[in-house]
């Protein structure tokens, strides 16, 4: 397959890069400069431009361009930025598979578990409504856009969770406190964080693309839920540290603002029985498994 690819430079663009060619297939990446080879594409979504005949041997469409949600606090001018470098992106795809003459056969199109809001013990399935908050209405918004490529080329919604990788992502700023063994569960810890690694994340979007009956949204999210808690709790046992020194809830908002609640301290407990029913075998199925990787340091 040939698979065009928006956001490849980040986390989870660049391991789907490497997936999809250790598999035989040929990742193309979108670029908003020049391009040096015959790998890139050009395009410019602010402009909302991208040349429809560029697509007409593509397979497959993969939508992760956005800026990221975890740059905080966030301002009203980052917030404008985080709504527009999604909708803007999803689309100038969207227009130039409509206008292109040999459809991509799969749009799959990024999204986040956000849209579900603070949902405290609630199991959310892809059927549970909108939540509320900055990052339901985002997700929403995202998806909205996405969907219109309905009728032209099959959707695939992807509501991707916190993405536990080695050194970027959100697990970025807090490995090296761990280390130090200064870290601890953030607010009460008793919160849901749904969570997915990094090398499932890029496998279940691959998997998504070849089974030609996935449709709609999915949650990517690990089998086993976990508390915010126990994640902090599993990568300190693993690395030998302490995780007994908490964060309050009120620092985490007086330094982090809105992002803090939507991000940090609210609690998404999400089922993966809609991934798992396609039959995708997850390579860290549970939190044990997904820790021991991020803390190993062998490939």
């Amino acid at each position: 397959m040939k698979v065009l690819i928006s956001g490849a430079s980040g986390l989870i663009g660049t391991e789907l890069q490497k997936q999809l060619k250790d598999l035989g297939h040929t990742p193309l990446t979108l670029v908003r400069r020049a391009t040096r080879n015959d790998s890139e594409v050009f395009w410019n979504p602010k402009n909302h431009e991208l040349d429809p005949n560029l697509l007409e041997d593509v397979d497959a469409i993969i939508n992760l361009a956005g800026a990221t949600t975890g740059k905080l606090p966030w301002t009203k001018k980052y917030k404008a930025e985080l709504i527009s470098s999604r909708l803007d992106s999803t689309k100038t795809i969207v227009d130039a598979i409509a206008k292109s003459n040999n459809k991509p056969k799969v749009l799959i199109s990024g999204s986040a578990s956000g849209f579900y809001g603070d949902t405290k013990d609630t199991l959310l399935t892809e059927d549970s409504p909108k939540g509320e908050g900055f990052l339901a209405d985002l997700a929403s918004q995202w998806e909205t856009e996405a969907l219109k490529a309905q009728g032209n080329t099959r959707v695939v919604l992807v509501r991707t969770t916190m993405v536990m990788s080695r050194k970027l992502g959100a697990l970025g700023r807090l490995l090296p406190i761990l280390r130090l063994g200064v870290g601890g569960p953030l607010g009460s810890g008793k919160q849901w964080w749904a969570w997915i690694s990094l090398p499932d994340e890029a496998g279940a979007i691959i998997h998504l693309i070849n089974t030609e009956s996935a449709a709609g949204a999915y949650n990517l999210t690990a089998p086993e839920p976990a508390t915010c808690k126990e994640i902090i709790q599993g990568l300190g046992k693993e690395l030998g540290r302490p995780t007994i020194i908490p964060v309050p809830a009120f620092a985490l908002k007086l330094a982090f603002w809105e992002g803090a609640q939507e991000l940090l301290l609210c609690s998404q407990k999400m089922s993966a029985d809609r991934l798992l029913s396609t039959g995708f075998k997850f390579t860290h199925p549970t939190l044990k498994s997904a820790c021991e990787w991020v803390c190993s340091k062998s490939e």
